[in-house]
């Protein structure tokens, strides 16, 4: 198997980590707005700076810088990305500061919407994940797990009060100019599995409440999900690899939504048809597009970096 497991490739710096983690280990609604940690994001800096092979960057990077000047000029501005690691926003961001003054501003305006998993299941998970802003969510994946009839109850409160709490921050963050970045699948794809990949609906509520959009697509993979213990995030398998962040034009948002909507024709719920996510499964088919297309450039810069 490919890899080192990320516990014992990176253990040694679990006790820095620990010792510059700041971000609450329990979320409610008074903390969902989580800043990035400069001390983590150094050390997550280097991890990401040590496996990347040369040949690695963005593509199509005029649009990345369309995209900051919609947001300068006061667009409200999304992100939706593949999600295949949890080294994929650490390697947008260092991919962005590496490539120009404008590609640095970018990288500061982005703000991912994470789930509760990340800053409550493992000390090591929340510090890797500090050295991002983001805001915390309590995921509708997660909420279904619990079924008795009580605790879902209470579960069901509990998350409200945190969503609600996270729109609201996420409101604040766009009149800051920032840009919100979400993962349109939810979770990380396993390949196998391509339930992973299928966008949630939820997505279509995005779109309502932005102006513009890019969609990146992500060839290459430097942190893979382990097949026998897919679950443990600190057994994922560090590797090196070319990787190529690609950003499509940006995207009018109300206009994208409408052009979906109207290719289903006159009542498609009588046809069975759900409209909201039609509207995702479309953004995914279009990742996966703009993926495909990227992939013998992929393939071409690593079989020259090997």
């Amino acid at each position: 198997m490919e890899g080192t497991p990320l516990g014992q490739h990176y253990g040694h710096y679990f006790g820095e980590l620990a010792r510059l983690a700041q971000a609450a280990d329990k979320i409610d609604d008074t903390n969902v707005y989580q800043e990035w940690n400069p001390g983590t994001r150094k050390i997550m800096d280097s991890m990401v700076e040590e496996n990347l092979l040369p040949g690695s960057g963005l593509g199509n990077r005029e649009n990345f810088l369309e995209f900051l000047n919609q947001l300068k000029a006061g667009k409200r501005g999304l992100i939706l990305m593949e999600h295949y690691s949890n080294m994929d926003l650490p390697v947008l961001c260092y991919l962005l500061d590496h490539d120009s003054e404008e590609g640095k501003d970018l990288s500061s305006r982005i703000v991912a919407m994470a789930g509760m998993k990340l800053n409550e299941e493992n000390p090591m998970v929340k510090a890797w994940a500090e050295g991002f802003t983001r805001i915390v969510i309590y995921p509708s994946r997660s909420l279904a797990a619990h079924t008795n009839p009580e605790e879902h109850a209470a579960e069901e409160a509990k998350s409200r009060k945190i969503n609600m709490a996270s729109m609201r921050a996420m409101d604040a963050a766009k009149k800051r100019g920032q840009t919100i970045l979400v993962f349109p699948s939810g979770t990380r794809y396993r390949p196998g599995n391509p339930e992973t990949k299928r966008g949630l609906r939820e997505i279509d509520s995005y779109l309502r409440m932005f102006d513009v959009m890019i969609l990146i697509s992500t060839n290459g993979n430097c942190l893979r999900i382990n097949p026998e213990t897919p679950n443990d995030m600190l057994s994922d398998l560090v590797c090196n690899d070319i990787i190529i962040m690609t950003a499509s034009e940006v995207i009018d948002c109300k206009s994208f939504r409408n052009q979906v909507i109207e290719s289903l024709g006159a009542q498609p719920e009588e046809q069975g048809i759900d409209p909201k996510q039609a509207t995702a499964d479309k953004i995914m088919e279009l990742l996966e597009k703009q993926h495909d297309a990227m992939e013998p450039e992929y393939q071409k810069r690593l079989a020259a970096a090997k």
